[in-house]
């Protein structure tokens, strides 16, 4: 690429600066009010989920010349936004530590038949054994409603590498719950859509 007063040459195609911003604005429209939820759930609040959008868009635009298909923007914004979600988990415990949204509780949780605080317990001693990166795909798929196929392309990986790390994150949510829980709880939170999440339309057995 090569910089030419107010202009990039990239693939042999001139882009002026300015079209290039109205460009991504423009493809942003689209997926903006997702897309900032979708902060605001990961991060558990929303303070922390504004920032957390704002600092992806700032990565987003400053990259942008540099995805060539534009009709694979949404996951590559996604990327970004896991990507810096994790970066900022990175540090102290204080930092990793994620609390979540009375939102995200009251949509994983849907209408199970044991009290809301006691199920709230159960997604966030669930969601707290995962990973950053864990999380992020744990809420694409099961709240989100994220496709196996569209994590596959966000991520750059093949779907049964998908599937397994679902399995992998359900797992762990899983432990984590048992820990606390005497067997016969633990037995009757098994029927309740798998750990207190929701069942999703897309299997990934």
């Amino acid at each position: 690429m090569r910089k030419s007063g107010n202009r990039f040459r990239h693939s042999s195609v001139l882009v002026t600066v300015d079209d290039d911003r109205d460009l991504f604005w423009t493809c942003l429209e689209v997926e903006h009010p997702k897309a900032e939820a979708f902060c605001r759930r990961l991060a558990g609040n929303l303070p922390d989920g504004d920032d957390l959008y704002q600092d992806a868009l700032l990565l987003a635009m400053r990259s942008f010349h540099k995805l060539h298909d534009k009709a694979a923007f949404r996951p590559w914004l996604y990327r970004i936004i896991v990507n810096t979600f994790a970066s900022s988990r990175r540090g102290s415990w204080r930092k990793r530590r994620v609390e979540l949204t009375t939102e995200l509780i009251e949509t994983i949780v849907g209408e199970n038949p044991g009290s809301r605080y006691e199920a709230g317990r159960w997604v966030r001693l669930g969601m707290a054994a995962l990973s950053p990166d864990e999380r992020a795909l744990v809420t694409l798929f099961e709240i989100e409603g994220w496709t196996v196929a569209e994590l596959s392309e966000m991520n750059g990986r093949s779907q049964g590498t998908i599937k397994s790390r679902l399995a992998r994150a359900r797992a762990k949510m899983r432990n984590a719950i048992a820990g606390y829980l005497p067997q016969g709880k633990m037995r009757k939170l098994k029927e309740v859509n798998d750990y207190a999440l929701p069942q999703s339309q897309t299997e990934i057995g």
